[in-house]
């Protein structure tokens, strides 16, 4: 089946909807890798090598980068547990050491959402002919 295209926008910013594992997946690391070279810079410039000293300003950047890509992150997070049919607050789960690193890659990255359309949208993975009258009377109601 081939998946439609969404934006950088609804992916970051948007908390309603539906996305499929390669979706997840790509916008999900885009944040881990621009906060990974944000601090590698830090790191280099400061010599202090993933350690944030107090006395070290540039860690603020460091802090301020993983504070603002939280947010996209959270928001990927939420549709592709709406694609599974299940309310973005389990990302709570992630406040559970060890249990949330084993269901964030099972539940999130591995598991197929569930088939046609949800509560929170049509299916990520139908084709553009599939969705599109389902999203159009979505937006009307």
């Amino acid at each position: 089946m081939a998946e439609r295209k969404v934006s950088l926008g609804y992916v970051w910013f948007s908390f309603e909807g539906r996305i499929s594992r390669s979706t997840y997946w790509l916008w999900y690391f885009l944040p881990v890798l621009v906060i990974s070279i944000a601090f590698s810079f830090v790191d280099a410039i400061t010599g202090t090598f993933f350690y944030i000293a107090p006395e070290v300003p540039l860690g603020i950047i460091n802090t301020a980068v993983s504070i603002i890509l939280l947010w996209p992150m959270i928001a990927a997070g939420a549709k592709r547990l709406h694609d599974r049919d299940q309310s973005g607050w389990f990302q709570l789960i992630y406040l559970v050491p060890i249990v949330n690193l084993i269901w964030w890659f099972i539940f999130l990255g591995c598991l197929k959402g569930t088939d046609g359309a949800n509560r929170f949208g049509p299916d990520p993975l139908a084709t553009t002919s599939d969705w599109a009258p389902d999203a159009m009377a979505q937006s009307d109601a």
